[in-house]
């Protein structure tokens, strides 16, 4: 059995890790932080549209906590993209390709805050954090969270059947 407790000297510092290896790591973060805000948005504009029908720019802004120019100006960015449509002064839409991210987005968020959860996080931090991890998290260590989680259940449901 591995034991997880950190050891001191056991890290990997700046001058042990190769120069590309290194590179890389930070190329990988700087990618994430691009998509972020697509994600971010995709995310939400597909839950209003289940729960109220559209996403509206005056909704977007509200629930990101931002101001009505700013989502005007990342909206652009988005349709540039091809992850959203709509006219001015009208409803925003998800493209297929924005569909596609925003159920990718919603998988990753879900199950982060699952496994967050499972390790005892309440709900509400659990939340929170999972706004973050989700847009820096491998498909590699997104796998490992949920055949974790599906070992949880299992070992949960037996519990409960017994």
């Amino acid at each position: 059995m591995t034991n997880l407790e950190p050891q001191t000297g056991d890290a990997l510092t700046t001058d042990d890790r190769p120069p590309k290896a290194q590179a890389t790591g930070f190329a990988i973060v700087r990618q994430a932080h691009e998509s972020e805000m697509a994600e971010d948005y995709v995310e939400l504009i597909s839950e209003l549209i289940e729960t109220r029908g559209e996403a509206r720019l005056v909704d977007l802004a509200e629930r990101l906590g931002v101001k009505p120019p700013t989502v005007t100006k990342n909206i652009n960015r988005l349709k540039g993209e091809g992850l959203v449509h709509g006219e001015k002064y009208r409803a925003i839409f998800l493209t297929e390709r924005g569909k596609a991210l925003a159920d990718s987005c919603r998988r990753r968020h879900r199950t982060v805050v699952a496994f967050l959860i499972s390790l005892g996080i309440d709900a509400e931090n659990a939340e929170r954090d999972a706004e973050g991890i989700e847009h820096h998290v491998s498909e590699t260590t997104l796998s490992a969270f949920e055949a974790h989680l599906n070992e949880f259940n299992r070992k949960l449901n037996n519990e409960t059947d017994e």
